[in-house]
């Protein structure tokens, strides 16, 4: 049994972003351009592809996303202020969401601040609340992100993360307006 879980935790890696590939374009020089942390994308792909074994399209979305609500939310990377909640099918794609967001905030299944709650496809989202206020946001992956990313072949998913680490926000995500 324990053969077949390492096994499916091997298979989810390669199908989220393989393993880690360096951060190079094919230009082959380093990007250097800032992310909205202020590091390089060569440093932010580096970080993603150490929590989550590589650095495909969603798990890159996951990174800007949880980058996003870290400013919108003011508080740093690592607080344990924060709790993050990310709704998605038990589908790798969909589930890389959740690390990518766990290599930006810091936050983590073992500090109890980051859960997943299973949810359909079309609803996934993640919630980022700011436990000393109660403040919420909640981002979900844009129309053009789907339509662009959605089942990348293997070989292509490195390629479609350094794409992911340089698209303006909303061509990733939107803002998922609060329930009246």
């Amino acid at each position: 049994m324990r053969i077949f879980a390492l096994t499916l935790v091997g298979l989810s890696l390669l199908a989220c972003g393989g393993a880690p590939q360096p951060a190079t374009h094919t230009t082959g020089q380093a990007s250097t351009a800032p992310t909205h942390e202020g590091g390089s994308r060569d440093e932010a792909l580096r970080r993603v592809a150490q929590i989550h074994g590589g650095a495909g399209p969603w798990v890159v979305a996951g990174y800007r996303m949880g980058e996003f609500a870290l400013g919108r939310l003011g508080v740093g990377a690592g607080s344990f202020d924060l709790e993050i909640v990310h709704y998605s099918p038990r589908l790798v794609q969909y589930s890389c969401v959740a690390d990518g967001a766990a290599a930006a905030t810091g936050a983590s299944l073992g500090k109890l601040n980051l859960s997943l709650q299973e949810a359909e496809a079309a609803s996934v989202h993640t919630t980022y609340r700011r436990k000393s206020t109660g403040q919420t946001i909640t981002l979900r992956p844009s129309r053009y992100f789907v339509e662009h990313y959605l089942d990348v072949p293997r070989e292509r998913l490195g390629d479609a993360g350094r794409e992911v680490i340089a698209l303006p926000d909303e061509k990733i995500f939107e803002v998922v307006p609060p329930a009246p």
